[in-house]
């Protein structure tokens, strides 16, 4: 294999591997945390030994292990060194994928699909800018596969096609930048309401857009406590209410009680026509539809509207959502764009238009009754996943309709980062997904038993108590078992 530097091409050794982790400074802010001020120190240390919550543990720093450009030499056209090199690099780092792909269970992501019969699209440079409905002047577009996605989730969520206007965004948080905009624009003076447990998105927004917003307090659950958001609008009467509704907390998988919201909101004196709710249904958005004893999300209940994200349950190799609003809440937003011959209100100019396909195709293949079985699946597997780690005497919770398992955080972040694990102060979920089948459960559950007879084998160290954070009869700690 070649390497290229100021003197031309070298040979590198067999084993190089471009994607592997190579020693590293530890940045100063992190370095700080480690000689004692943070998770890797004593504080950390007493942390991890159930006395206190363990700290933030950031990731490794990319630019110790980045691939440097460099420039062509002058002959690489006729040595192929280049290319040689290139093409070693990519067959190495597919193979990098592939392990990862293996461990990967923390975040919710579907990486299981094929779209092989999509590459014949690659060649083209597909490009949705603009509205969805309306043509632009720049004809290498996808619009008639995004509007036949669009109309699938408005049958979805029970709207009418001339009541709503939504677009393909290009990411979940893209989803809850553009609800709570609009929202803000039908509101001006509005209060944005959101609960603890929301995504951090929800927040970066407030930030954005220079919102006032209130955090509301969560239940054991990671639910929305509906006395505490019925205190907290009782208090702002005065300003219209804009509701981030969570169909699925980040960390936990909760799903907020829509109906409750909506019934407290009534109770507190705001009239459908003082309150805009968003749903931020990323993950569970499209798999509440197919679970019978789901709450229901629907435009027939007075809400503004729902996103979801497109890469997470549904599948697609590359972050996008889908967002989707009421018709007459979009002209406060909507301008027309002469240079484009077409209108614009998403959050984005460009739009990757070859999302959209991959959307089409899936929902094509799968369809609702597909999406069922893969949501049932799920929930078995994760119910499967629970019943085992509380079989060996580790604490955990699922919550119900979710694929979400929440328990103790790992006590080695060299084992977190093998499983690509998401954590939050002393827990850790694992998200149950469609390509999470049960022999790599078992893997991770064997792997967790034999590491856990480590760190806890003296009996100095104790896994830490977790009442406070998935309740007493979820924990297996000393005192709680």
């Amino acid at each position: 294999m070649m390497m290229m530097n100021g003197g031309g091409a070298k040979v590198l050794p067999e084993a190089f591997d471009p994607a592997a982790v190579a020693p590293e400074p530890v940045p100063a802010a992190v370095a700080e945390e480690l000689n004692g001020n943070g998770a890797g120190g004593e504080e950390g240390k007493k942390a991890a030994d159930g006395g206190g919550k363990r700290g933030i543990v950031l990731g490794r720093n990319v630019h110790t292990t980045c691939l440097a450009i460099e420039e062509p030499d002058a002959n690489d056209e006729f040595t192929g060194d280049k290319d040689a090199y290139m093409a070693g690099v990519l067959a190495r780092y597919r193979k990098t994928l592939t392990e990862r792909t293996k461990h990967h269970l923390g975040y919710p992501y579907n990486l299981d699909f094929d779209y092989g019969a999509l590459a014949q699209l690659q060649h083209f440079s597909i490009n949705n800018l603009g509205d969805p409905f309306i043509e632009s002047n720049y004809g290498v577009h996808s619009r008639q596969f995004e509007v036949g996605v669009l109309d699938w989730f408005a049958r979805l969520w029970e709207i009418e096609k001339s009541d709503y206007w939504g677009y393909i965004t290009n990411c979940g948080t893209e989803g809850n930048l553009h609800g709570i905009l609009v929202g803000r624009e039908v509101f001006p003076d509005g209060i944005l309401y959101a609960s603890r447990e929301s995504h951090y998105s929800v927040f970066k927004a407030a930030r954005m857009y220079r919102m006032e917003c209130v955090k509301v307090a969560t239940l054991i659950s990671g639910e929305i406590d509906c006395a505490d958001f019925k205190d907290k609008l009782l208090a702002n009467k005065d300003k219209p209410a804009i509701i981030n509704a969570n169909i699925g907390t980040t960390v936990k998988g909760a799903v907020d009680d829509l109906d409750l919201i909506i019934k407290t909101l009534e109770e507190s004196g705001f009239t459908h026509e003082r309150f805009y709710i968003h749903c931020d249904g990323a993950l569970f958005g499209l798999m509440m539809p197919f679970v019978k004893r789901a709450p229901k999300v629907s435009f027939k209940k007075p809400i503004g509207s729902v996103s979801v994200s497109g890469h997470k349950f549904v599948g697609c190799p590359m972050p996008c959502g889908v967002q989707i609003t009421r018709m007459d809440h979009i002209n406060a937003l909507s301008r027309n764009v002469e240079y484009l011959a077409s209108r614009d209100a998403t959050i984005m100019g460009s739009r990757n238009g070859h999302a959209p396909i991959f959307l089409w195709y899936t929902l094509n293949r799968k369809g609702y009754k597909g999406f069922q079985k893969e949501v049932q699946k799920c929930l078995r597997n994760a119910h499967y996943l629970k019943d085992r780690l509380r079989e060996a005497g580790i604490s955990a919770m699922l919550n119900e309709l979710s694929s979400t398992v929440v328990f103790e955080r790992p006590s080695e972040e060299e084992f977190v980062r093998r499983w690509q694990l998401a954590c939050e102060g002393n827990i850790a979920h694992v998200v149950v997904m469609p390509s999470v089948g049960i022999e790599k459960l078992d893997d991770f559950v064997n792997e967790l038993i034999e590491k856990r007879s480590t760190w806890y084998r003296n009996g100095t160290v104790q896994p830490p108590c977790l009442a406070v954070d998935i309740g007493a009869e979820n924990c297996c700690c000393a005192l709680h078992k």
